[in-house]
């Protein structure tokens, strides 16, 4: 990227946000701090009111706007992939609010980009994997949750339990949200347990606003997230498959924590970090007569046993054929 638009790149990072750090700037362009301090100072020669807060960053004075964004082609582009997967992977709530910004964008686009935009919209989709059952939802709570967070605000549900299929009123001090494999969760303060809980927003049945603010400060979703991948226990597995039937392992392999794969004479062995022995050794089972387990020995001893079950109720069904 050349000088004029790096210049023209951070001012409009500027306006986008309240305060800009100067390491936000370096990173996002890949320059020294000292390249930042230049080219700010050639935006304040150039007219733009940028003030600096020692120690903060960078603003803009209030009242001052740029002109209307142009969007170049592959800009446009990538908005209408997000719009595919905000379609696909959202509630009616949170796709309204998005189509309706992608209109404001639109009105703004050059003749050709909004052609190119057209042009391209049917050849673009998001499918869902059928391993992954999946049905869309006509309300996840997805906006109030994230409106509860912006205010400080308690929110009030209703929320079914997947235990026990109860339905239970919380109060929560809500934290963040984030989307895994076909669902969209909520982490937040629980006043009920007293301590912090994972919701499925699809089993929240109503939500809303106590009128009272969050008790306390919450530690970053970010920190959540990382709990949990610390926490989740996995056990490392490998097993050698005949290499003329790797190939048809597809995506599950990955669903069940492939981490590697290298060639072993008339075998390719493949190493896993997977979460759940069992569901392993029930995928397993698909292609088992062309592969043999190298570890860990519990696997070959499930794999056994359900295999031994099947036997059983094979020569049952069998007997009450005869």
């Amino acid at each position: 990227m050349n000088r004029i638009d790096r210049l023209a790149a951070i001012l409009i990072q500027m306006q986008s946000r309240r305060l800009v750090k100067a390491q936000d700037i370096a990173d996002k362009f890949s320059i020294s701090l000292r390249t930042v301090y230049r080219d700010v100072k050639a935006l304040e020669e150039a007219g733009v009111p940028v003030i600096g807060e020692a120690g903060s960053g960078y603003k803009l004075m209030d009242g001052y706007k740029l002109p209307p964004v142009m969007f170049n082609q592959e800009e446009a582009t990538a908005l209408l992939t997000a719009s595919k997967l905000v379609q696909s992977k959202t509630d009616a709530g949170m796709i309204k609010h998005f189509e309706a910004a992608l209109d404001k964008i639109r009105a703004i686009l050059r003749l050709s980009e909004k052609d190119h935009i057209e042009d391209i919209d049917e050849h673009i989709a998001v499918m869902n994997h059928p391993a992954i059952a999946y049905s869309p939802q006509s309300e996840l709570y997805l906006q109030p949750i994230l409106n509860a967070i912006s205010s400080s605000d308690v929110i009030e549900i209703n929320y079914t339990t997947l235990e026990k299929n109860e339905i239970t009123k919380r109060q929560i001090e809500p934290v963040g949200i984030y989307y895994m494999g076909s669902h969209w969760y909520l982490i937040a303060w629980c006043r009920l347990r007293n301590d912090y809980r994972n919701f499925r927003t699809d089993k929240i049945g109503q939500l809303k606003t106590t009128g009272e603010k969050v008790s306390k400060t919450h530690p970053p979703l970010q920190s959540f997230i990382n709990k949990m991948s610390e926490d989740r226990e996995v056990i490392k597995v490998v097993i050698d498959v005949e290499a003329d039937i790797v190939k048809f392992l597809g995506e599950q392999k990955y669903y069940n924590g492939y981490i590697k794969e290298e060639r072993n004479g008339d075998y390719v062995r493949m190493t896993f970090l997977t979460g759940s022995l069992m569901g392993f050794s029930r995928w397993f089972m698909l292609f088992g007569d062309h592969a043999k387990i190298v570890e860990p020995n519990t696997l070959n001893i499930m794999v056994a046993g359900i295999a031994e079950n099947i036997l059983k109720k094979l020569e049952q069904s069998q007997m009450l054929l005869t």
